[in-house]
């Protein structure tokens, strides 16, 4: 299951750094203000937008693929009721990556990416595509363990959907359940 997980996440990365491309291309300076927080020095950059929108956009996919072939639960729970889960454990890792991304992104924070070697003169050397990656690969395992946890937990083993067969639900699950020793 973990190995599907990989690649949903996998295609989920292409997915949002492709988006995070665009919006930078088609958007603002990506360290241009957005929006000042109120009462503060603090600020919402472009790059927290441009983020934000490959999040999104990323989720949804990640969350169909997952559905349908990871944890195989589509015939099993309405799509809504394991939707507003899943986003919530994204919107979670998001505010985590959000986090990470400002520290990699803020010139004085004490883990930014050199603006020296990050100098934007190629997409290989752009700030805010190392940043992205960097801050999906912090947030992939959170969001693993918390979406198998609880996203589409009810449709899994022992709290399976009532009246489904296991091997329908997961075989994998099944096939490990068959082969242990009966106590």
């Amino acid at each position: 299951m973990f190995f599907r997980f990989g690649l949903v996440g996998a295609s989920g990365v292409v997915v949002n750094l492709l988006v995070a491309i665009i919006c930078k291309k088609l958007g603002p300076d990506e360290d241009d203000i957005f929006l000042g927080l109120p009462l503060s020095d603090f600020n919402i950059r472009w790059y927290h937008v441009y983020s934000t929108i490959a999040f999104l956009v990323a989720n949804l996919w990640n969350f169909q693929l997952n559905r349908l072939w990871t944890f195989r639960s589509a015939k099993h729970s309405g799509w809504f009721r394991e939707y507003f889960p899943f986003l919530a454990v994204g919107v979670l890792g998001q505010l985590v990556g959000l986090g990470i991304l400002t520290l990699l992104m803020h010139p004085g924070s004490m883990i930014s990416l050199s603006p020296t070697f990050f100098d934007d003169s190629t997409g290989f050397r752009t700030r805010f595509y190392w940043a992205q990656l960097i801050t999906i690969a912090v947030v992939t395992p959170i969001s693993f363990i918390l979406n198998k946890v609880w996203t589409f937990s009810a449709v899994r083993g022992k709290n399976s959907v009532a009246g489904s067969d296991i091997g329908e639900l997961d075989p994998d699950h099944a096939a490990q359940q068959q082969s242990r020793p009966q106590a």
